[in-house]
């Protein structure tokens, strides 16, 4: 099966059930996620323990050292980046962008992904 390679902009609610539907969907990739404004060890806390949708059933722990989350044991890197054209997609092999933060709702303001590196 061929995998397409995803980062997901945003990593609140949205983003995290995105990123568990994936997980179990299966031909997608997660390899990369921004979020300026949430702090990796929180993103853990929030991937593990989601009030609505309860707690994940599977391992999620922070590297801090590779700036990364291991959701059992794939290591997923993290960036925290606000302009989204700063965010580096391409070097991270992103071919798609889940737009989640509510922000990016036009093909203008989404097409900064594309800049960043976003096939």
């Amino acid at each position: 099966m061929t995998m397409v390679k995803v980062g997901i902009n945003g990593f609140g609610r949205i983003g995290r059930l995105f990123f568990r539907a994936a997980m179990t969907k299966g031909g997608i990739d997660v390899i990369a996620i921004n979020d300026p404004f949430i702090e990796l060890d929180y993103m853990v806390y929030m991937f593990k323990y989601d009030s609505v949708h309860g707690r994940f059933n599977g391992e999620v722990k922070a590297d801090p050292s590779k700036k990364s989350l291991v959701i059992n044991g794939k290591v997923v890197r993290v960036y925290n980046e606000k302009d989204p054209q700063s965010i580096p997609w391409g070097k991270q092999g992103v071919e798609v962008v889940v737009e989640s933060t509510g922000i990016f709702t036009t093909v203008d303001k989404a097409k900064v992904h594309i800049d960043g590196g976003a096939k």
